[in-house]
């Protein structure tokens, strides 16, 4: 870092808590955040295993309505866990709707979330970077066909495209996260805990 760079700081939504977050808090806390010059919000995805949290693309598309400039991102989706026609769309209708601030995070998430969604967590890396792919051709002009081991796509077209395509960025700490990230990824963002736990990669 030279001495004439700047930091550029980002900060967390409370959009999680022991009692439900008032919606008109969320608001203020991203209000002030613009105010006070902050890079962007973020919010996590934490569908169970949480008394109270509101859904990420939902709740930022609510921030987006009360903010004008700061950026807007997921750290992380568990992309695995989705479909990823379901994402591209969602999330080029946050950023059409926020005027091209959105910033994408995501990740492989826990092994033992799969069960719920009656997604198999065998072949889950395999199943996120395919997902990416489908996901940033949707992003692209014209309808796409793509023929992957998860996905097959015929002349598929979402219902609106982003402004730009956002960025995306891949959470994880496990050394294979961080190896896949610097290939596949926009960016990278570390997370707590430790990197060795069972099934991480």
């Amino acid at each position: 870092m030279r001495l004439k760079d700047s930091v550029v700081l980002g900060m967390s939504l409370p959009h999680r808590a022991a009692e439900l977050v008032s919606p008109a808090v969320v608001v203020d806390v991203a209000r002030r955040a613009e105010t006070l010059g902050f890079a962007d919000l973020w919010v996590s995805d934490n569908t169970i295993d949480r008394a109270v949290c509101f859904d990420p693309l939902t709740v930022l598309s609510w921030v987006a309505a009360a903010t004008t400039r700061i950026g807007l991102g997921v750290a992380v989706l568990v992309l695995p866990t989705y479909h990823p026609i379901h994402v591209a769309h969602q999330v080029a209708t946050l950023d059409q709707l926020s005027g091209g601030r959105v910033l994408l995070g995501v990740g492989l998430g826990r092994q033992d979330e799969y069960a719920a969604f009656q997604i198999p967590a065998d072949r889950r890396v395999r199943r996120f970077t395919e997902s990416i792919e489908v996901i940033r051709a949707l992003w692209g002009p014209g309808p796409v066909t793509f023929r992957g081991d998860f996905f097959q796509l015929d002349r598929v077209t979402i219902g609106t495209r982003p402004l730009r395509p956002p960025p995306i960025w891949f959470g994880g700490a496990h050394p294979a996260a961080i190896r896949r990230a610097a290939r596949l990824a926009d960016g990278w963002m570390g997370g707590g805990g430790t990197s060795n736990g069972p099934g991480a990669q």
